[in-house]
């Protein structure tokens, strides 16, 4: 009889991160979106000791019940809102998620995609390739100086911060909301400015960034009063959780040209967007990959693995766990 512990891994990751888990481990290998609702994982999950699941994995009570088995869930993400981490902790079931190994990816994706929406890159790409380029114009596609303009960000951990030490590189005025203030001495080290108000960043910011956790008081933060309170000419950044912002209020904002633009990268309902987002003029929408580097994706399937060897196997990896 074979002693290893069982173990799903819900979609292929880095080899690396499978071959480590078959070393210790019995390792079933789910297709991509196979594990996508309650019902198949409710059906697969009784047979299994661990489990490296997605953002897109719902991990919910009624699926805590049928895990007559597990002792680990490991999140292959920073975030865990797909998992209900009270009924995992009454069940005894540790939750491990993946920070750390993704601030500065995350970050760097956060400004390419603000440079990309402010700078109009994608839509003058387009531009380019349908043939209507004729020379160079004094006004095509312009947009702010960076150095001219007050960011606000909206949660200041980890990847907050390092979105604000690039940006102040670029002389930006930053101004940020957070659950706590973080002391003076990071404050100034980072140039920034603290509000106890997020109507206060919209109200006075000309580029908002979004990088605080999906919870009940930030569901639909940025909704038709906030976007009501941004300056005709901002900017909304959003490189947190997708239902963070109210994506009917902002395509309804965008389609009325009451803000200038927005970069999003997650989704309320992902893979699903609004359709008027789609459609919506300064919209730069791109597919969850601010945190998309090679070294970044691999450490954070390692740490994960991890997580799962340190709980099943009690070996002695680096890992994070929530509960």
């Amino acid at each position: 009889m074979n002693s290893k512990p069982r173990v799903l891994l819900t979609e292929s990751v880095f080899p690396e991160v499978s071959e480590l888990l078959e070393k210790h481990t019995r390792l079933d290998i789910g297709k991509r979106g196979t594990y996508n609702t309650e019902d198949s994982l409710c059906d697969a999950i009784g047979e299994y000791d661990g489990l490296l699941s997605m953002l897109s994995n719902p991990i919910t009570h009624k699926v805590i019940e049928h895990a007559k088995k597990l002792k680990i869930v490991a999140n292959h993400a920073v975030g865990y809102n797909n998992i209900d981490v009270e009924a995992c902790e009454k069940a005894g079931i540790r939750v491990a998620n993946t920070p750390d190994v993704l601030t500065d990816a995350t970050a760097d994706g956060t400004l390419a995609l603000m440079l990309a929406t402010v700078r109009h890159i994608p839509s003058s790409q387009e531009f380019l390739r349908r043939g209507d380029f004729d020379g160079w114009h004094p006004t095509s596609f312009m947009g702010p100086e960076l150095k001219e303009c007050t960011l606000g960000i909206i949660g200041m951990g980890r990847i907050g911060m390092a979105v604000a030490k690039r940006c102040r590189a670029f002389g930006m005025n930053i101004l940020y909301h957070n659950r706590s203030r973080i002391d003076r001495e990071t404050e100034q080290m980072l140039g920034a400015k603290y509000t106890a108000d997020p109507l206060s960043i919209a109200q006075e910011c000309d580029i908002i960034t979004l990088h605080c956790p999906l919870t009940h008081e930030t569901r639909h933060l940025v909704d038709k009063n906030f976007l009501d309170a941004m300056k005709p000419d901002a900017f909304l950044i959003n490189a947190a959780r997708g239902p963070v912002v109210d994506e009917a209020a902002l395509a309804r904002a965008l389609h009325a040209q009451q803000i200038a633009g927005a970069g999003i990268d997650v989704f309320e309902k992902e893979p699903e967007i609004h359709p008027d987002l789609l459609s919506a003029p300064g919209a730069v929408l791109i597919p969850h990959i601010t945190s998309a580097t090679y070294s970044t994706r691999k450490s954070m399937g390692m740490l994960a693995a991890g997580a799962i060897l340190n709980e099943l196997c009690g070996m002695d990896h680096s890992c994070n766990f929530v509960v």
